[in-house]
C-alpha cells in the first residue's frame, strides 16, 4: 500500500472541497452526530474532537447566516474534509484495521492547516457573542 503523506491529504482535500456546493452544508450538517461518533470510535481522529466540533459551530453559523466572516474557500475545505471522514470507501477504506482512518486524520489535519487562522478568528467571535448574552 502507497504511504499517505501531506501532500496526497492536501490534493484528497482539495478534490473534495472542489465538489462543495452551499446546498450542501445542510445535508452535512445534518450528519453532524454521525460523524462524532465516528472520531469518539477512532484513535486516529480522536485528537481532533474538539477541532472538528468547532469545525461543525462554524459551518453552522455560516449556514444560518449568523457567521460570514470567512472565506468560501475555508468553508469548502472544511466541509469537504467532514465529508471526506464521513465516506467509509475513501482512498483508503476505514475497514482497513490499522490504515483504514489514516487517510482520514491526514485529510484533517491538512484542513486546519489551511483553515487555522480562520477558525481562531471563529473562536474568538464565538467567545464575544456568548459574552454579549444577557
Amino acid at each position: 500500500m502507497k504511504p499517505f503523506n501531506q501532500q496526497k491529504a492536501r490534493e484528497e482535500l482539495q478534490s473534495e472541497a472542489d465538489k462543495i456546493a452551499e446546498t450542501d452544508l445542510e445535508g452535512l450538517l445534518a450528519r453532524q452526530q454521525r460523524i462524532e461518533n465516528k472520531i469518539k470510535r477512532s484513535g486516529k481522529l480522536s485528537r481532533f474532537g474538539t477541532d472538528i466540533r468547532l469545525m461543525f459551530d462554524m459551518l453552522r453559523d455560516y449556514w444560518q447566516g449568523q457567521y460570514r466572516a470567512v472565506p468560501w474557500k475555508s468553508i469548502a475545505a472544511i466541509a469537504g474534509a467532514l465529508i471526506y471522514v464521513l465516506n467509509p470507501l475513501d482512498l483508503i477504506p476505514d475497514l482497513i484495521l490499522g490504515f483504514g482512518l489514516l487517510d482520514d486524520a491526514s485529510v484533517v489535519a491538512a484542513c486546519l492547516t489551511l483553515v487555522e487562522a480562520d477558525l481562531h478568528r471563529y473562536a474568538a467571535w464565538k467567545q464575544l457573542q456568548g459574552q454579549q448574552e444577557p
